[in-house]
Order: structure tokens, then sequence, then C-alpha cells
């Protein structure tokens, strides 16, 4: 079968007959509800350039006088804390109550419950953050960059990057100067798996020379750019920077948290754990510090603290992601009860996101290829390719294939996920791992051995099931002949 050539958001690997699209619905109510309507979506240039603007509104009151810093960091992207963060959103639903064409206050508004959402892992702020900014573009028509971007972060936030591209190439159009535009474009177009254009939009970002306030922000966006490419130092370098930057002990956190991630990612895990400890003692709530600290501990061997970490993680609002780490450590460690109240868990939470406009394909995906349907992990994950093919649903999507048995089609999408000019540049042991795995299946000795080698260099800690699955394939292929022949 013929192979198309493919550019980005298009697929890189032999056309397959489609089954009926079964997010198709949800996809098209949430793309209709994050446009509002019509005039909103596609003819913002139909509105008036100048609309009857209102007059007399009164001056803030003091809350808002006393956290004057604070919108101005949710509405730019810039972490907050959750306590500044509930005073805020109290103050602008009195404001848009009082006065309800108010565009900056709702905008305020929506990006606070976004970001919300974002530390709590409740979802059921999304909707309403999706109300109050589409209030706020109704108020101020097509000038309101604010609420673009704001539209842009909720999508990028429900894994919808085609919605957020949008929202987001319009706020840059309106705004061309305004940095926080070009940083809401970078996640978008990752998640489509459109590196060119992710690389170039941080070139112009860049080029930008932002202001003290928002450079760290901008470090931080250019941390990630770099790590897709495998510069884990540059990487490093950029949140070590961002951290040493930030101006309030929230902002701080967020980017240690980053940090301890790398980190991890490199096996490195007395630095991840530094990392991680430092930004809970800041932010005692951030819930990605204490799944953090889990994942290392559990690697240290200190395995009580680790589980007790993981359920400070998950207290009051679970996300589904930590409840999977969650529920392997429990398998690795032989109590497959305690597990399967975890993926139970996973399965109840992403359906409640999946309520609130979030789109769990690529989770569920992972989570059914080795704990559940796979067959449903497949047809998920065809689904997520076919919008958004970046390298991690690559990866995913091979691995399930994998595990149905279908390998040659497994290594096509395993190989993107590894192959640098297709974006593919990050080190992750994950990928190595399934690559290897695939490749010892098709008999591709020599191949699986050293992508299973790599996969241990990278992170030998990366995941207390597929380390052991490594190890002992690895085993299995003993030691490579004294001279192989060439690879076909």
């Amino acid at each position: 079968m013929t192979k198309r050539q493919s550019g980005p958001g298009t697929s890189l690997v032999a056309e397959r007959p489609r089954r009926p699209r079964r997010r198709l619905l949800r996809r098209v109510l949430l793309v209709a509800s994050v446009t509002g309507t019509a005039a909103v979506g596609g003819a913002l240039v139909l509105l008036p350039k100048d609309p009857p603007h209102r007059a007399g509104l009164p001056a803030p009151g003091p809350k808002a006088r006393a956290h004057a810093q604070a919108p101005a960091a949710v509405t730019a992207g810039v972490p907050a804390a959750l306590p500044d963060l509930t005073r805020l959103i109290g103050d602008r639903e009195n404001q848009v109550r009082a006065h309800p064409r108010d565009a900056r206050a709702w905008a305020v508004l929506g990006t606070a419950y976004l970001e919300r959402g974002r530390l709590t892992a409740d979802t059921a702020d999304y909707p309403r953050a999706e109300r109050a900014l589409r209030e706020s573009l109704d108020a101020k028509g097509d000038k309101n960059v604010e609420a673009l971007e704001g539209l842009a972060a909720l999508a990028n936030a429900r894994r919808d990057f085609a919605v957020a591209r949008n929202w987001g190439e319009q706020a840059r159009k309106l705004a061309p100067k305004r940095w926080s535009a070009y940083a809401v474009l970078i996640d978008a177009y990752t998640g489509l798996g459109d590196y060119k254009a992710s690389r170039s939009t941080l070139d112009k970002l860049l080029a930008l020379h932002t202001g003290a306030a928002a450079r760290p922000a901008v470090m931080v966006r250019a941390s990630a750019v770099y790590r897709d490419r495998g510069w884990r130092e540059d990487a490093a370098a950029q949140l070590a920077d961002a951290a040493a930057a930030a101006r309030t002990p929230a902002e701080q956190a967020d980017y240690l948290a980053r940090a301890g991630q790398l980190a991890w990612e490199r096996g490195d895990r007395e630095e991840a754990l530094r990392h991680f400890e430092a930004a809970g003692r800041l932010a005692p709530g951030l819930r990605a510090a204490a799944a953090g600290r889990g994942r290392v501990l559990a690697a240290l061997g200190r395995t009580s603290e680790a589980l007790a970490a993981y359920r400070t993680a998950l207290a009051a609002r679970p996300d589904p992601r930590y409840a999977l780490e969650l529920g392997e450590l429990y398998e690795s460690l032989g109590r497959e009860e305690e597990a399967r109240a975890q993926y139970d868990l996973l399965r109840d939470r992403a359906a409640q996101d999946e309520a609130d406009g979030v789109d769990e394909d690529l989770l569920l995906g992972r989570f059914e290829a080795d704990h559940g349907d796979r067959e449903e992990a497949v047809e998920r994950l065809r689904d997520e390719w076919e919008t958004q093919p970046g390298i991690e649903v690559a990866d995913a999507l091979g691995w399930a294939l994998h595990r149905v048995g279908e390998d040659e089609e497994a290594l096509e999408f395993a190989r993107i996920a590894t192959d640098k000019d297709k974006g593919g540049g990050v080190r992750s042991a994950v990928y190595s791992f399934h690559l290897g795995m695939i490749e010892r299946e098709l008999d591709l000795s020599g191949p699986a051995r050293r992508h299973l080698q790599e996969a241990l260099r990278i992170n030998p800690y990366f995941s207390p099931l597929g380390v052991p699955s490594a190890q002992s394939a690895l085993a299995r292929l003993g030691e490579p002949p004294d001279e192989e022949p060439p690879e076909s």
C-alpha cells in the first residue's frame, strides 16, 4: 500500500478505512460552544471596528486594587496561587453582576476559572471559563485580545489544539507584539504535531524582547520547545533561569515542578526530588509537585512515602493521570485490588473531564492499551491521530497497535515518535522502550537491543512496570553476536 505525502497535521502512515467517528458529535458541540456564535468564530471582521463603548463605570473596589497584579498575571498566562485566584474570582463575579458589559472583568474571570481548574484538576471550571470568555467577547467585539487568548488557552487545556490555534492566530493578528498570543500558539502547534510552526513561533516570541515580568514565562515556553527537540541542557537552563527570575512563590513553584519533571525524564532522581520538594514548600497544594515526589520516591525505593505523596496529589479532586501512575505502582507491588481501584477512579474522572469538553482519548488510549480494552485503545488513538498527530499520539498509537498484534504498522508509528525529522527529537525512555519492544516482536534483534538499552540509559526508572519488562526482554535477547548482519 502506498503512503501519501504528508505535511503538518496529516498522517505519516498508510491510510486505513475509518469507522464512524465516535467523538464527532462531542467535538462539533465543543467547537460550536467555544466559538460561541457564527459572528464570534468566523465573522469577527464583520463586527463594527469600534463598537459602542459603555461609559461611567465606577473604579474597581478595594479588593480589585489590592490584587491589581493578579488579573494581569492570570490573563498573561503566568501561574497564580489558589488563594489569590479564589479572591480574584469572587471579586470579578461581583463586578460582572454589577456591570454585565464589563468585557475586561469577564476576561479576567474566565481566565481565572481556567487557571483554578488547572490547579485543582476540577474541569467543571472549564465550562464556567468558556461562558465568561464568551461574555467578554460579546461585550467588546473584535478587539478583545484577552478573550481570544483565554479561549485559546482553554482549548489547549481541553486538548482541542485546532480550536486553540484558530483563536490564537486571531489574537496574534490583532496584537502582533503581545507575547502571550505566541505562547498559546506554541502549545497549540505542538499539540497538532506542527513542530516547524512551534519553533518559528518561538523565534518570533523571543524576538519581542518582553519585559522582566513576562520573561520567566517566555523561558518556560522556550524550555518546552527545546525539550521536544532533544536539547535537554538548554531546556534545563531555561527552566532554572525562569525559576530564579519568578516574581511570586506560585510562579516559582510551577517552574520548579517543571524542572523536576525534566530531571526525572533524564533519570536524575536526586535532582528531581529536590525540585519537587522545593516546589511543594513554596506551594503546598501544587499537585504536580506531590505527584512528582511520588514518582521519584518510588524509584528510590521509598515506597510508603511514594504512596503517601500520590494520595496527596489525588486528594479532593483526582487527576486521572496521577491515578494511572498510582495504579501502576500498586500493580508493580502486586497490590491488584488497590490498582483496580485507581483504574476505576481514572475511568470515572476521565468521563467527567470529557463531559466538561476535555479530549481524553490520549490518556484513555494509553490506559486501555495496557490495562483494559486494547481494541478500544486503537480506536481512540486512531481518532486522535487523525486530528492531532503529535509525537505523543504516534507513540501511544504505535504501542496500542503492538498490543493487538499489528506490529508492522506499530513500527511505523513508533519510528515517527523517535524520528527527529518528524518532530520526535525528544529523548524519551518510554518511546525508546516501546520501539525496542515492537522491534523485538518483529525479530529485529539488533535495533531492539539498542533501543531497550537506550531506554534504560535515558531513565533507568522510567516506569515501575516498563523497566522490568525492558530488562527481561534484554535478557531474552542475550548478548549481540561478534558481527551482526547489516540492518534491512
